[in-house]
């Protein structure tokens, strides 16, 4: 029988993982850090290998917001190993952070199977934050690679959001609104009429219940 998929607000599933960086325990060895896990249909696969490229590329950039990258696909880790070497010397980028090899139990455990494509898991992607709170999933289809600086704006948006008790607003921080381009951030709706009357005087607002400030 299938676990329930874990959902927003949940805590990451307590798992001992095999990566290509040796036995790790999920999600305690990345207490303290955010990481994002992210699952590939299979290794030796064309769109995998540009999103590969792609996050290690960024990799020092997500590591300078204290975030960890980890991959997962259903696939033994010598077959992990082997597309590594295999990208290194004919891409000519060196992958350096883990990949679970997966016999399939915890792609079943965290919902990374789609019932008409076999084994092989979806494009998922998971944040999770230094509590081991999963803040966010995003799920994509076989055909479609990922938008890798959408994930460090989510990072970015996140660690603003918790820090400053603010919420982001589209596209941040490039918004079609002018008023809010570059590093404005929303402030929470008032909760009561006293704190809605204070509003205007003490941010810029388009009104009471929208209100933002700059960082």
């Amino acid at each position: 029988m299938e676990s329930r998929m874990p959902l927003i607000g949940d805590k990451f599933p307590d798992m001992e993982v095999v990566t290509t960086r040796g036995v790790k325990k999920l999600p305690s060895d990345y207490k303290g850090k955010w990481f994002i896990l992210f699952s590939h249909p299979a290794d030796f696969t064309p769109v995998c290998t540009t999103e590969f490229i792609a996050f290690q590329k960024r990799y020092d950039e997500f590591k300078a917001l204290n975030t960890e990258l980890i991959g997962l696909s259903v696939d033994q880790v010598f077959a992990h190993i082997k597309w590594e070497q295999w990208i290194k010397e004919n891409m000519g980028v060196e992958i350096k952070f883990p990949i679970i090899a997966d016999t399939g139990k915890v792609a079943n455990e965290l919902g990374l199977i789609h019932p008409g494509k076999g084994t092989n898991t979806v494009r998922a992607v998971f944040f999770v934050d230094p509590q081991s709170t999963i803040r966010a999933m995003l799920y994509y289809p076989q055909e479609l690679g990922r938008n890798f600086d959408e994930f460090l704006r989510m990072i970015k948006g996140f660690q603003v959001a918790d820090r400053e008790k603010v919420a982001i607003p589209a596209n941040w921080p490039n918004s079609e609104i002018p008023e809010l381009e570059g590093d404005r951030v929303i402030i929470p709706p008032a909760t009561d009429v006293e704190a809605a009357e204070k509003r205007k005087s003490e941010y810029d607002c388009f009104d009471w219940w929208f209100c933002h400030k700059k960082l």
